[in-house]
């Protein structure tokens, strides 16, 4: 049976629950609610609390519209709105040893998702690996990444980054807070996965998060995700016109006064216009101040020296967009050929097509969408790595090739399919929807999660049941392959590299 526990922060006292050997609070404010005037704006501090807050249920998500993935992840039966701040932690113990701290950022394309969704339950890494983890809300679409700056002056410059400034401001309560619960603020690996992972390489780029984590794990995603402050404030405009506010006097007060749903709303219509990812409307912003240049070229200059990184993406990635968007199916092969210059811009693609058209695939949706996969996953990662090795910072690379059983194999070593094998939650609610149910995915699962363990513990990924699985250098370019079998490869895929050098 449950125990209550009582934790006492900086802001108040929290009660959690010990269930069998983890302790667990979830629903822990980390900054004040951004609502009202607080809308659009950075995160505030926290007001203290008097008397014990219950921390035994998820609080509120982030105001979004649901996206399909989301929805077979398990999204979490929890209320929504925008006033989402909230983290949970899973801990061996709320006493004074100092262990390694994870705190993970949620994917979703930053539209969706929730640091409550069921996949990322922290317990196996709290009883297995002897680690605190911590999951967050972050503001999304809308109220995480629209860039006012032109329309609202100097109190909204940094608004099309409040998604990652919520992450900040998340990092900061770790490092004031999480030594009361069992946590070391010195030893802070920062993961994520797909738009987590791009918020990950954002913050290695971004003064304000300096210095509050030491690692990184980067999963199907990096530094290329951003927009200019022009490119924007253009989607601003867009978001404006459709809610008819493009003339009014005072489109910020407007804006504030409109109620959530509506500016929901309102992304939705933007969304839809295009057929190309969503990443182009709501993403990171190079807005010179908070995140002051591109990422990658701030860790080229050795922002991100001193952090740790593993980086990798999955052989397949794209096969989860293909298979859950029933358009591309519709699509003869000039059809799918054209899609997929339209996204990655047509000088790039006759670039590349030949190399393309001589690879052996399944299927002509296969062979062209493998262009995606390496221009949006693939090939950002590999520039990630080498921009960090520029400066001496330290890098492990991965693959993840196990396929997947789902929809008939369609789905292969698709986008997110690794998820469940990282957090060793093989049994939760929509994993086998993804990744079928295979007598063989435990032994990936205990790989992979070790593997991670062994990172926050020791900046580095090896573990006795891996192939010797040495630091990555553009000489060697060694990448573990995690698979039933996982085995490592020098410079994976190099001839598809070589064809991509100076294209991205």
């Amino acid at each position: 049976m449950a125990t209550s526990l009582v934790v006492e922060t900086r802001y108040g006292k929290v009660q959690g629950l010990q269930e069998e050997n983890v302790q667990v609070w979830k629903g822990i404010p980390y900054a004040a609610p951004p609502v009202g005037n607080l809308r659009f704006r950075p995160p505030q501090p926290l007001e203290a609390w008097d008397g014990v807050r219950d921390a035994t249920k998820f609080g509120p998500i982030t105001a979004q519209i649901p996206g399909a993935l989301e929805r077979l992840l398990g999204r979490s039966k929890v209320p929504s709105g925008e006033d989402s701040l909230y983290l949970n932690i899973w801990s061996p113990a709320a006493d004074d040893k100092r262990r390694p701290v994870m705190v993970w950022v949620h994917g979703g394309a930053f539209l969706n998702g929730s640091g409550s969704t069921p996949w990322y339950d922290g317990t196996s890494f709290a009883a297995n690996g002897d680690v605190v983890i911590v999951t967050i809300n972050y503001r999304l679409n809308i109220f995480g990444f629209l860039h006012l700056a032109e329309f609202g002056g100097e109190e909204y410059a940094t608004s099309g980054n409040c998604g990652l400034l919520d992450q900040i401001a998340a990092l900061q309560w770790v490092r004031d807070n999480i030594a009361a619960f069992g946590g070391d603020p010195e030893r802070v690996t920062l993961f994520g996965e797909s738009a987590g992972a791009m918020s990950v390489a954002s913050l290695l780029g971004m003064p304000a998060a300096q210095g509050l984590f030491q690692q990184a794990i980067l999963e199907s995603g990096a530094a290329h995700n951003v927009r200019s402050a022009k490119a924007a404030t253009k989607v601003a405009g867009q978001i404006l016109e459709i809610l008819g506010l493009k003339d009014h006097s005072n489109p910020i007060a407007a804006l504030q006064e409109l109620p959530t749903e509506q500016l929901l709303e309102a992304s939705k219509t933007l969304l839809q216009k295009s057929e190309s990812t969503s990443l182009r409307f709501f993403q990171p912003v190079v807005d010179g101040i908070s995140l002051p240049e591109l990422p990658g070229q701030a860790v080229a200059k050795g922002s991100a020296r001193n952090v740790t990184l593993l980086i990798g993406t999955n052989a397949e990635e794209m096969k989860l967009y293909t298979v859950l968007d029933p358009s591309w199916a519709t699509l003869d092969e000039a059809g799918v050929k054209q899609r997929v210059a339209n996204q990655v811009g047509a000088e790039a693609f006759a670039s590349v097509s030949s190399y393309y058209a001589d690879q052996s695939a399944p299927s002509f949706l296969d062979k062209w969408t493998q262009i995606l996969t390496d221009r949006i996953f693939w090939l950002p990662a590999l520039r990630l790595a080498e921009a960090q090795l520029q400066t001496g910072g330290a890098v492990w690379m991965y693959r993840f090739d196990w396929r997947s059983t789902a929809f008939g194999g369609q789905l292969g070593a698709a986008h997110a399919i690794e998820l469940p094998f990282v957090w060793n939650n093989l049994d939760a609610l929509g994993a086998s929807f993804l990744t079928g149910e295979g007598a063989d995915r435990q032994g990936v699962a205990d790989q992979m999660h070790a593997a991670w363990i062994a990172f926050a513990h020791n900046a580095n990924p090896g573990t006795p049941v891996l192939p010797d699985w040495p630091a990555y250098t553009v000489q060697e370019r060694s990448t573990l392959i995690f698979n039933n079998t996982s085995h490592l490869e020098n410079d994976v895929r190099g001839v598809a590299r070589r064809v991509w050098e100076n294209l991205i």
